[in-house]
């Protein structure tokens, strides 16, 4: 289940919602817990077991440090959930991965194919743990958003360590803030320091409701008007990716198409992870529980520094808290600052996914940064605002083919034609013909007019100008006048109505919805 779904919006928060408001308050977390595990349980009823008992070993990691700490020790204990959180992560979400790469290397030396072990002859079919942990493939089934809430439930034990959060001692309280469904698949990644007072005591009013229905359905608007839209172009062009498309043929792609596509996938990821985030926080506002912002318009950024202090915020935090810092950060020269950098993105594309093109994003994204440190971050502030805009744009955007393609191959050929280096002929055989590619691959077969507006809106959206318009309009235009206020509410109000049942048409419609979080 995820929130951009007619189950999600019309049955399942409804429901949730009017139970919490009709139970005494001493039972409401109860239920949002019961909700939750309904929530995660929905797909894969049995892989649940996976988040209950990451949730269960972490509470008794806590309760473990907390007492330890008393005497002067605990970094023991650190180490243990360490190993048990990292051991979880990589089991589920890296060993098929791995257990490919080391078949590979096999063969490579001469194994024969039938003398390979899989990974599903490890256990007995029919058995119990072939049931809970492997698919139908016979591959280890992936826990949707086993990174998120690993990472949330790791932190709460370092935070009980460092003291910068107070030991729960109720099982089921650490339980909700791991398995919250508002941020349970996708994030932003809560901390427990900033949810802790909340979990116990929290207060839903009016106005913190609104906010939350407001900032809900800005969210789905995003993911499903724009990202959505732009989400099948992109798909068409880049393919595979458990999409459903083909894709072009990396011969046969045109500068024009491959700059479509790229676009076109630069504004999806943007406004499908924001409007998530933007949903979650809604709900979270629904329910008393304030969550800090995920995204901060990181497309303005002038540079890959500023970018990652606006994308996908608790994420780029986490690492720095929880690992950049701890490793020495910048506080032990520069060379060691650097190393710091690589090995910190290194991981984080790793966190993203099991593939060697999240392995280069990373490294792409930690070597901007130690060039901007190395100088040329001061060179890009001493131009004009649009070159280092543009220089932002530029990278972001081929690091986005990294992320985005299948394999490394494709990536390097996506970029060669994105710059006018094609891997082909360019010649494609229609029917008894030999035309151009550019004849056959043309933009307007993956572009319709509808694609073209959600690019527009898409720009548009990805600069805060409606914030800055509707300052200028209450320090200018409604100063001193009584109805100014009330006609902005008003067009407020209608927006949103707009946007929630065009929204709500093209969920009830059945319209390309991919789910892009099944990889993290």
């Amino acid at each position: 289940m995820n929130f951009s779904s007619v189950l999600f919006v019309f049955a399942f928060l409804p429901l949730v919602l009017s139970v919490y408001f009709v139970v005494r308050p001493s039972l409401r977390n109860v239920w949002l817990l019961i909700a939750s595990l309904v929530f995660y349980a929905w797909g894969e009823p049995v892989i649940v077991l996976v988040m209950l008992a990451s949730i269960v070993a972490n509470w008794a990691f806590g309760l473990w440090v907390d007492r330890a700490r008393t005497v002067g020790g605990g970094r023991g204990v650190v180490a243990l959930a360490v190993v048990f959180n990292l051991g979880l992560l990589v089991f589920f979400k890296y060993t098929d991965w791995l257990w490919s790469g080391a078949s590979e290397a096999l063969l490579a030396l001469g194994w024969r194919n039938d003398d390979l072990p899989t990974i599903g002859s490890l256990f007995e079919r029919g058995s119990n743990l072939h049931t809970i942990l492997l698919d139908d493939r016979g591959q280890i089934r992936l826990p949707i958003g086993i990174s998120f809430f690993t990472f949330q439930a790791f932190s709460y034990v370092i935070d009980v360590y460092r003291r910068d959060g107070r030991v729960q001692r109720n099982l089921f309280d650490v339980a909700l803030y791991v398995a919250l469904f508002p941020q349970l698949i996708a994030g932003p990644i809560v901390r427990y320091r900033d949810v802790a007072e909340q979990i116990v005591h929290r207060v839903v009013n009016l106005e913190g409701f609104a906010l939350g229905v407001r900032r809900f359905i800005i969210g789905l608007g995003k993911k499903t008007l724009i990202a959505n839209v732009c989400a099948q172009c992109a798909d068409q062009i880049f393919g595979g990716n458990n999409s459903g498309f083909v894709g072009v043929a990396m011969g046969e792609m045109t500068t024009a198409v491959a700059w479509l596509g790229i676009v076109a996938y630069t504004l999806q990821i943007y406004f499908d992870f924001s409007g998530y985030s933007d949903m979650a926080i809604g709900l979270g506002h629904m329910f008393g529980f304030t969550f800090k912002e995920n995204f901060a318009y990181p497309y303005i950024a002038r540079s890959i520094t500023d970018f990652w202090r606006r994308w996908h915020i608790s994420l780029s935090t986490w690492f720095r808290d929880y690992l950049y810092i701890p490793l020495g950060g910048n506080r032990s020269g520069k060379g060691r600052t650097y190393l710091n950098l690589i090995v910190v993105f290194f991981l984080c594309g790793l966190w993203h996914g099991a593939n060697l093109t999240f392995l280069v994003w990373g490294l792409y994204h930690g070597v901007f940064l130690v060039l901007e440190r190395i100088g040329l971050q001061s060179f890009l502030e001493r131009r004009m605002r649009w070159l280092s805009h543009a220089y932002l744009l530029l990278v972001v955007m081929v690091g986005w083919v990294f992320f985005r393609a299948n394999t490394l191959e494709q990536a390097a050929l996506y970029i060669g034609a994105m710059f006018g280096f094609p891997s082909g002929s360019q010649l494609v055989t229609a029917g008894e013909l030999v035309v151009s590619a550019s004849d056959v691959h043309h933009v307007g077969l993956y572009a319709s007019s509808l694609t073209w507006f959600a690019i527009a809106c898409g720009c548009v959206g990805s600069v805060p100008w409606i914030p800055a318009v509707v300052d200028w309009y209450r320090s200018r235009v409604a100063a001193g006048n009584r109805l100014s206020p009330a006609v902005l509410e008003v067009a407020a109000v209608a927006g949103l109505a707009i946007v929630f049942a065009r929204s709500a048409m093209e969920l009830a419609a059945g319209a390309y919805n991919p789910f892009i979080y099944f990889r993290f």
